[in-house]
């Protein structure tokens, strides 16, 4: 990556999480699910990602200046993908559909071997309303997509789970695309996606760092990558529904992804916390004719390129095993420092029966600058106290750990909660998600 990633990347790799599963509520996470070790995500190179953008913005000047569904300049872009991929050894597929008395094209690229019936997919629509190129809207989120497909193919990854990349025509249309893809795919082939990632606009020129809220394994992934860089992030709600995740979502399928912004102000707070300007749009020029090269944030394109691969790199490799059920809250909670009160983050455990093993297993993740300043416990549902983490560390930052409890003696189904305090001054930081395994 072009730009300098700290030392929290490395740490919070580790507790990338496993299988992709869904919610039974926001906060928890109720399946068996366990971490094998990923093959460490490569730098996707700035560089290729805009030379696939400039081959969009050239495709646009020559076929009428835009690259919108039924328009030459789509057809153009799809093949210009194609070729990319069918030379990098992938399978693709060209899906028709009609709308609007006009042929649409989907392009499916599967890489081979991976699991079947465990499917991790990603994609972005590839059209452009019919004003301008759109670079940003949504060429960004299609060459990064791109991008990382070749870079599977030049690590030559054997991932766990079967990678399939989708670029979606005429979703400027209303999802249509997307929506077409879904739909025609038979029951059984649905049920075998693991997990939809959606990236749309994530080059905006004036941008915020906005992650899907949706499955809490996607995001909590995108959440560890940019605590590693020290980035905080905000939900996403902007484009909630309007993207191509929708159809997917409905589904029934897990989603998520990430987002730089539309035509939403960035607020004074977000200025402060990314840069930028606020009272401004994230992008002045989304779907207009200004949506051209210049109208890409360098930054917020390679660190969220960087932030895809590192997904489907650690989600790919990713398998559930059965040693019992998971609950997990990727809820933030800020630590106060010291002599700021112990915060707590609970979870529900429902529909577990008996005891809590003597093997009971919480994984931890915080972030935070001088670990030795903290204690940590875990606080059982009838008060029991287990300390996990008691001021060990020194000046290491970022507490990401698993801690076998022998909790035997509690009942599982209750509220347990992980208690964090701040013993010294000067140092701040934030849980940043925890997890209980019977």
């Amino acid at each position: 990556m072009s730009l300098s990633v700290s030392r929290r990347l490395a740490a919070v790799t580790a507790l990338a999480v496993a299988g992709l599963f869904a919610a039974t509520t926001p906060a928890a996470l109720a399946a068996p699910t366990a971490a094998t070790a990923a093959p460490t995500p490569p730098d996707i190179p700035l560089a290729n990602v805009k030379a696939h953008l400039s081959q969009l913005s050239t495709i646009a000047a020559n076929n009428g200046g835009n690259r919108a569904h039924g328009r030459a300049g789509y057809k153009a872009s799809i093949d210009y993908v194609k070729a990319k991929l069918d030379a990098a050894g992938f399978t693709t597929t060209l899906q028709t559909f009609t709308y609007n008395s006009a042929t649409g094209y989907n392009l499916i690229a599967d890489w081979p071997g991976g699991d079947p019936n465990s499917v991790l997919m990603s994609g972005s629509h590839l059209d452009s309303v019919t004003g301008g190129a759109g670079i940003n809207d949504n060429g960004s989120g299609s060459a990064a997509v791109l991008e990382t497909a070749l870079a599977v193919s030049r690590a030559g990854l054997q991932p766990t789970k079967h990678l399939r990349f989708g670029w979606w025509g005429a979703e400027e249309l209303g999802l249509v695309g997307s929506k077409y893809y879904v739909n025609n795919l038979p029951a059984a082939e649905k049920a075998k996606i693991s997990g939809y990632l959606n990236f749309d606009m994530i080059g905006s020129p004036n941008p915020g760092y906005f992650v899907y809220d949706d499955d809490p394994t996607i995001e909590q992934t995108f959440k560890n990558y940019y605590a590693g860089l020290g980035i905080p992030t905000e939900i996403e709600t902007e484009g909630d529904g309007r993207s191509d995740h929708a159809p997917f979502k409905n589904a029934g399928i897990p989603v998520g992804g990430l987002f730089s912004g539309a035509d939403y102000t960035k607020t004074a707070a977000q200025a402060q916390k990314w840069g930028g300007t606020s009272g401004q749009a994230f992008d002045r020029c989304y779907h207009s004719s200004c949506d051209s090269l210049a109208n890409i944030n360098d930054t917020a394109l390679d660190r969220n390129s960087d932030a895809i691969a590192y997904a489907i790199w650690n989600l790919g490799a990713a398998t559930p095993v059965p040693p019992g059920p998971s609950f997990e809250n990727t809820a933030d909670v800020n630590i106060p420092d010291s002599p700021g009160a112990a915060v707590t983050s609970p979870i529900t455990v429902s529909g577990v029966a008996g005891n809590a093993p003597a093997t009971t297993k919480v994984d931890v993740n915080i972030v935070h600058t001088y670990i030795g300043d903290l204690k940590v416990d875990l606080v059982a549902p009838d008060g029991t106290v287990y300390t996990l983490h008691n001021r060990s560390g020194g000046s290491a930052d970022n507490l990401v750990q698993s801690y076998t409890v022998n909790a035997s003696s509690e009942v599982a189904n209750g509220v347990w909660k992980l208690q964090v305090k701040d013993l010294a001054a000067q140092d701040v930081g934030y849980i940043n998600s925890w997890k209980i395994t019977f």
